[in-house]
């Protein structure tokens, strides 16, 4: 089997190098400058083309393209970039990869995802950027499911009094993430705990307790288009998960305060759509509700139930709260469902930020929707 050019330049590379018995040398990428101003590098001395692509990052007038060096190592500096959290990869004579040299690579569903990072100014932190502060713990906790009789994963983010106060019991936030996502992404590109921690140093947010579990309950079915039939299999088993797995084992083993004023969910795209599925329908156990782009319109099966009973489910819900992007693709979908919402007289509070489907406006809209959340 003949290796494509980039496979090939990769294996003699590692091939030499350990034969040495020496780890292969990566350039320095990325390397963020103090003006805002990123370098990217990859070593690829066979590659054609080498181009940034994809997430948040911008590209510019160049477009991504990269030049290579006569050292073989292929670089672009972009920017100033403004500060935040940018994904990016590199596409390598078709080869889409991320960053071999980047520290913050980890997977997801489909495949990999890289990140670089721009510092706020001094003095001048970002909400979701890391800050010396108290901060909470993010436990990775495993069990097996009575719904499907797998074993899943579900992430919980303490407050820094957490372990200091062992008396003390929280409210809790259920924070879903989108559909090419799992429960670590709130963490690595939502970045929930350091939002959470700036927020609680700064007096803007009470201390909470928040749940990020797997939204992915039953395997995705192999076909290209989901219909009507499979959304709803997949959403009942989520739902069944959460009530009957997620929260019993959130309650057992956490210090929680229990009861619907003490309960919230929240979360993005899929997320979105999830957390206004299960909490609008189940207002004995939420009275806060957050969606973030969420795929709902003025047509959802959700607002039956809402308009036969609007005093009733005001009266319930503390909170619910509806952000999109301005560029977002559902930009239409959320403003009939908010419309729908005014018509049926359901109190709700709106807003739209600059922006697409995309972390930059999720992490805005946590850190937006945490000081709201059980006062």
């Amino acid at each position: 089997m003949r290796l494509p050019a980039i496979g090939l330049s990769i294996y003699l590379t590692l091939s030499a190098t350990l034969s040495l018995g020496e780890p292969p040398k990566l350039p320095i990428s990325p390397e963020v400058q103090a003006d805002g101003r990123i370098t990217l590098r990859l070593k690829a001395p066979q590659a054609h083309s080498v181009k940034v692509v994809g997430g948040e990052i911008p590209l510019g007038a160049t477009e991504g393209a990269m030049r290579k060096g006569d050292d073989g190592v292929w670089s672009i500096t972009l920017g100033p970039i403004a500060p935040g959290i940018y994904d990016y990869s590199f596409d390598v004579d078709g080869l889409r990869i991320t960053d071999p040299a980047s520290p913050n690579v980890f997977g997801d569903r489909r495949g990999t995802r890289g990140y670089v990072e721009v510092p706020g100014p001094p003095g001048k932190p970002r909400d979701d950027q890391w800050r010396d502060v108290p901060h909470g713990s993010v436990t990775a906790h495993w069990y097996v499911t009575t719904v499907t009789g797998s074993r899943r994963r579900l992430h919980v983010y303490t407050p820094p009094a957490y372990q200091a106060e062992p008396s003390k019991r929280y409210p809790v936030l259920y924070l879903l993430h989108g559909s090419g996502d799992d429960d670590s992404h709130w963490m690595w590109l939502g970045r929930a705990n350091v939002i959470a921690d700036n927020l609680l140093a700064d007096g803007r947010a009470v201390p909470m307790i928040i749940v990020m579990p797997d939204g992915h309950v039953l395997p995705r079915p192999s076909k290209p288009k989901l219909d009507a039939a499979d959304r709803a299999r997949m959403a009942q088993a989520f739902e069944k998960e959460l009530l009957e797995n997620v929260i019993p084992l959130v309650e057992t083993n956490y210090r929680v305060l229990c009861g619907a004023e003490q309960r919230a969910i929240a979360g993005l795209s899929m997320g979105g759509g999830q957390s206004l599925g299960v909490g609008l329908t189940h207002l004995d156990r939420f009275a806060w509700i957050g969606a973030f782009s969420a795929p709902e319109s003025g047509d959802s099966p959700l607002l039956a139930g809402l308009r036969a009973h609007p005093d009733e489910v005001n009266r319930r819900l503390k909170l619910l709260w509806i952000g999109v992007g301005k560029s977002d693709f559902l930009l239409e979908r959320n403003r009939k469902f908010v419309q729908a919402l005014k018509d049926a007289k359901i109190r709700y509070e709106y807003r739209e930020a600059a922006g697409s489907h995309c972390w930059s406006v999720w992490r805005l809209y946590l850190a937006d929707l945490l000081p709201r959340l059980f006062k």
